[in-house]
């Protein structure tokens, strides 16, 4: 198979949650100029609705919907409006995400249940749903954004979110699981660990602390507003039909030291 073609989503159906902003806008727009058809769903419809049209530049079919990750009903309904817009589901990125900072014994317990439920509990919903029709088809690609504070302790003067690093450390674990139980069956299940990122979910914390993360990276700088579209395709398309339960880290080297 020639290369161009191993990477080639044209035609394929993608769903991005949180794809109104940040990361997901991203990743939605990279799909789209790989000429896939994209959903782009979260709480608020607004951001999803304005990402959604300027995608359709690319001579693409898009759709915005509205959904809560932690509401199975709502879930449900985002995969039954995708399935009558569309033939098939080919990718799911799990991106929504949140976070609350706090440390350790301030944290307030609905605050962790926030996170996790979106964080955690959103992934197994969406990847349940979508995985049910992925299972029909035999054959899928789930890709769930993960977080390099999934991988090891953050630094409390820089990061002090206890539950959003327990909770993406959670997602790397489900990604590994889910990978082993459904690679048999045709379903492909890998993650991103992405570095600091410039979006509205860090600017606190690179306001405070920026200097400090920028210092300690190898490559001396932020993720972009490019750098998760490579990955995010590779891990889309035909060229890593051998890779499943990995998580790649796009961090700019820091995770390395």
């Amino acid at each position: 198979m020639h290369v161009k073609e191993l990477f080639d989503i044209s035609g394929k159906t993608a769903i991005v949650t949180g794809g109104g902003r940040g990361l997901g806008e991203q990743i939605a727009q990279g799909f789209a100029e790989a000429g896939a058809n994209v959903v782009i769903c979260s709480r608020k419809l607004n951001n999803c609705e304005e990402v959604a049209e300027r995608l359709k530049e690319y001579a693409v079919k898009t759709l915005a919907l509205k959904c809560d990750l932690t509401n199975k009903d709502e879930i449900e309904n985002l995969v039954e409006r995708t399935l009558e817009e569309f033939p098939s589901i080919d990718i799911l990125v799990n991106n929504s995400g949140a976070t609350w900072g706090a440390p350790m014994e301030e944290m307030p317990l609905e605050a962790f249940y926030k996170v996790m439920n979106v964080n955690v509990t959103g992934t197994f919903l969406m990847s349940q749903a979508v995985g049910k029709v992925m299972l029909k088809q035999g054959y899928g690609k789930i890709i769930n954004i993960a977080s390099v504070a999934g991988l090891k302790g953050s630094n409390p003067e820089i990061m002090d979110a206890i539950g959003y690093n327990t909770s993406k450390g959670a997602v790397i674990t489900f990604t590994k699981d889910l990978a082993v139980k459904w690679g048999p069956r045709g379903i492909y299940v890998n993650a991103i660990a992405p570095g600091f990122f410039p979006t509205k979910m860090t600017k606190a914390l690179l306001d405070r602390g920026g200097d400090s993360v920028q210092s300690k990276n190898p490559l001396r700088k932020f993720g972009s507003d490019t750098d998760l579209k490579g990955v995010a395709l590779f891990l889309a398309s035909k060229a890593s039909d051998f890779i499943t339960g990995e998580t790649i880290v796009v961090d700019g080297g820091t995770n390395a030291m």
